[in-house]
């Protein structure tokens, strides 16, 4: 079970068709403290689907959050108990994800219309489970953007509970912007997640949006509990070896997880998981170096891939930085 009393709590954020578990298991060669997300995973596709091909994860991988879609509290407790059997840390509930079609299934941001739903469904799972449950939200959705709005929905649920709060400082509007837009366009106000933990001090809170460097990581942990980022952890995964210093440890350098990377992948194939299937994930590796388009261009859109074309590119743009 995840230990949240240690402030420098560090998440990559869950991303639909990014943090899938090929992913993750690349995301922990470069950070052991770093906490993990699934993707976004709905009731409907563990109760109803192949929960086994869902939920299963590597051994290394955790700490590792699952978190849930939905809205029913019978349906989410279920899944909350089957994640404590597959060795999750802690649950999280998506009450922050913006597209039309959870809105269309309640699922995601909308649900911050309906604070005594989601408290509903926070207590099922906490009477289901051992776990920590948790919710990851927006600071408003649409006409409801003021402080105030956020202030009742998190003492609601709050009260039904939940002790650990992951805050997207943007609204969500939920008619006219499409997911990627929504990341973009209504401007972040950290200001309000700062007021949110100097209001509710006994709360765990963690931010949420628009953060790219190591500098602002640390600038945000002078005032909230924790930081989670999305796409640049991804495309960048190297900062997530930056993030290593918070706990005054080594950065691995590029050439260590290449490394690293090339044993992963030979794993992969013993399991017969086609390298082009996977490799999508790994494309960021070399972010910022030179010979790091190369890398992209090489090993991207192939219909065949070898571990020898890999393992050639990679080295190619090794000598180039040396």
């Amino acid at each position: 079970m995840i230990d949240f009393k240690d402030k420098k709590v560090i998440s990559v954020a869950p991303m639909i068709d990014f943090t899938t578990s090929h992913y993750r298991i690349f995301a922990r060669l470069f950070n052991p403290h770093i906490h993990l997300y699934t993707e976004m995973i709905s009731t409907g596709a563990i109760l109803k689907g192949d929960a086994d091909h869902h939920l299963r994860f590597f051994d290394r991988e955790p700490p590792l959050v699952l978190q849930l879609g939905g809205s029913n509290p019978k349906e989410l407790a279920e899944c909350a108990k089957i994640a404590q059997g597959y060795g999750y840390d802690e649950v999280n509930l998506n009450v922050g994800c913006p597209s039309d079609r959870v809105q269309y299934n309640k699922i995601g941001a909308c649900l911050m219309a309906e604070p005594a739903l989601v408290a509903q469904c926070v207590r099922a799972m906490k009477d289901a489970c051992d776990l920590p449950i948790t919710v990851k939200h927006r600071i408003g959705i649409d006409d409801f953007d003021d402080y105030e709005f956020m202030k009742n929905f998190v003492q609601t649920v709050a009260d039904a509970g939940c002790q650990h709060f992951i805050v997207h400082a943007r609204i969500a509007l939920l008619n006219g912007l499409s997911p990627k837009e929504n990341r973009e366009v209504p401007p972040l106000r950290y200001e309000e997640v700062y007021r949110l933990k100097s209001e509710f001090p006994e709360l765990f809170i963690q931010i949420n949006g628009g953060i790219k460097t190591l500098d602002e990581i640390k600038a945000h942990l002078k005032v909230v509990d924790g930081v989670m980022v999305g796409r640049e952890f991804y495309h960048n995964p190297m900062l997530l070896g930056q993030c290593n210093e918070l706990w005054g440890d080594p950065v691995p350098t590029h050439a260590e997880i290449f490394y690293q990377l090339l044993r992963l992948l030979e794993h992969f194939e013993s399991l017969g998981v086609p390298l082009t299937v996977v490799m999508r994930h790994y494309l960021g590796l070399f972010q910022g170096l030179v010979g790091s388009r190369k890398w992209r261009q090489d090993l991207s859109g192939k219909r065949h891939l070898s571990l020898d074309d890999v393992r050639r590119s990679g080295e190619m743009v090794l000598a180039l930085n040396a």
